[in-house]
């Protein structure tokens, strides 16, 4: 049988695999994805894109369509304890998503679609800009070496430089290479449920409404979706009391919805009952020679706060353009190291932030005392800092975020939104970043500096300059990037500031050539 050679395998095709496989693609980097499923999701498991998400999604031009398939995106967000739907109400944590003020923040909306509906505008994206996706293809075995990885799959075999491991919650990857886990670990167990209903005015049908419910009779959550009158129920069960999956037939799960809806005698149609293991846990190494983690493969996170998914979205983006970059010789592989140092302590905050959400909504006796306090999710999201060599931090700072409504425009961080016009069309600075690496100034002079500097390292390079190739309040703009008029930001295509100069240099030239050879490691 021929072996196939492709640059990365990547194995998995849910919302880490499929990023993954899509922002390669984008990247020119031939890729092959393989899932062991016969299709994408079959219900709205992971629901939401935070703003971030969705510049990583305009980066690659699915912004759009996915907010088409999330109607209630506009309509805002409401998240309720209570026993039941029409029972005590203990807390309400959000009335609406429209009460967290971002417009200093970001330039795109938050998202609200569910998993089932994201994975295939994926797919879609990622087959059209390059990447090919074969389901009902089982990873069976594989080895590496100084050059590459050979990898069974139940439909040959396929030589590939670099292989990404989306397999995830129970990585078969990552226990073949040995990797442990540290964590919290296994939390719970809950049985997942959609089914189709009229619940009447029970919820609200034109926002998310999600429930966390205490029932005296069980702990569970219930949402709407996208599909008009289909919801997601859930339910713990607990094995160590002799409960087994199995036991949730339909008509126990149907008792269960009319105690949580306070409907005794609605008949729900039931699509689908499935098990699953809530658990807090992070793999103690990101990547292993030429093989690297992204997803539930590297990180499990109780679903408290919708983090999950969106952290595997980045984690699939990162990887990507670092891989890229190795793969057409821009950057020495020293370079993928970033992506752990990156990419952990970013999920061991989320991780931390789930179990604080997890006590508070639906496990009041969960011991978390030996945690710290968590840091504010939309902080987490947009103000996160990132500390390795892929960034030059000039200052001893150590707090991992920062509110991104007050942006510094330091290295590590997030490059600030600030509202800009291109030929008069309305934009912000993030539409001129996620790609290649990008220097942004208000001073003209940079611009030839730019083009002999990346033609001397070999680096796809551009520049940005206010006032020709972008228009904006110049103050504003100076603010936010924290430089003065002689200065520039040089920003990753993650879009994270790699590099600033606040104000000029004596040698503008021979100081970029410096900088992008010592963040490429070169």
């Amino acid at each position: 049988m021929t072996e196939e050679t492709v640059d990365v395998l990547v194995v998995g095709a849910g919302l880490g695999g499929l990023s993954a496989s899509m922002f390669l693609a984008q990247q020119g980097i031939r890729v092959l994805t393989v899932e062991r499923h016969p299709s994408t999701a079959i219900h709205p498991r992971a629901s939401g894109q935070s703003p971030r998400t969705m510049e990583l999604y305009r980066f690659a031009g699915i912004d759009e369509k996915v907010l088409g398939v999330s109607k209630r995106a506009s309509q805002g967000l409401r998240i309720t304890i209570a026993e039941s739907l029409n029972g005590h109400v203990i807390h309400r944590i959000l009335e609406d998503v429209s009460e967290i003020d971002l417009n200093v923040a970001v330039g795109v909306p938050w998202g609200m679609a569910g998993q089932d509906v994201v994975e295939p505008i994926l797919l879609a994206r990622a087959e059209e800009l390059g990447a090919r996706v074969r389901f009902s293809t089982e990873l069976v075995s594989f080895e590496q070496d100084d050059d590459g990885v050979t990898a069974v799959l139940s439909s040959g075999t396929v030589r590939a430089k670099y292989l990404v491991a989306a397999d995830g919650g129970r990585s078969r990857i990552r226990e073949r290479l040995g990797i442990d886990t540290e964590g919290m670990g296994v939390l719970g167990n809950a049985i997942g449920v959609v089914f189709d209903a009229d619940l009447g005015d029970r919820l609200e049908p034109d926002v998310t409404d999600l429930y966390h419910l205490r029932h005296p009779s069980f702990t569970g959550v219930l949402v709407n979706t996208d599909v008009p009158n289909r919801f997601v129920f859930g339910t713990d069960f607990h094995p160590e009391k002799g409960e087994k999956a199995d036991d949730f037939t339909p008509e126990r799960v149907t008792e269960l919805i009319r105690l949580a809806t306070d409907l005794p005698g609605l008949r729900p149609d039931i699509r689908w009952i499935g098990a699953w293991e809530m658990a807090a846990k992070i793999a103690s190494r990101f990547r292993s020679g030429r093989v690297l983690l992204v997803g539930d493969a590297a990180k499990v996170t109780p679903p408290t706060g919708g983090m999950g998914g969106n952290t595997a979205v980045g984690d699939g983006h990162d990887v990507a353009w670092k891989l890229a970059a190795v793969l057409r010789g821009e950057a020495g592989p020293a370079l993928l190291d970033s992506y752990e140092a990156e990419r952990k302590p970013f999920a061991e905050l989320v991780v931390n932030a789930s179990l604080h959400n997890l006590k508070h909504r639906m496990m009041p006796h969960l011991d978390i005392s030996g945690l710290p306090e968590p840091v504010n999710q939309v902080e987490l999201a947009l103000g996160y800092r990132c500390f390795s060599a892929a960034v030059l931090i000039e200052d001893d700072d150590p707090r991992p975020t920062e509110d991104p409504n007050r942006p510094s425009g330091r290295a590590g961080f997030r490059a600030p939104h600030v509202p800009i016009t291109v030929d008069g069309i309305s934009m912000s600075t993030v539409d001129l970043l996620g790609r290649d690496w990008v220097l942004v100034t208000a001073d003209p002079s940079w611009r030839p500096v730019v083009a002999t500097a990346g033609e001397a390292v070999g680096l796809r390079l551009d520049c940005r300059v206010l006032g020709s190739d972008f228009d904006a309040s110049e103050e504003l703009f100076l603010a936010r990037y924290g430089i003065q008029s002689t200065g520039a930001t040089l920003v990753r295509p993650d879009g994270v500031v790699a590099w600033r100069a606040v104000t000029g240099v004596d040698d503008p030239d021979s100081t970029l050539r410096e900088v992008l050879t010592h963040l490429l490691s070169r």
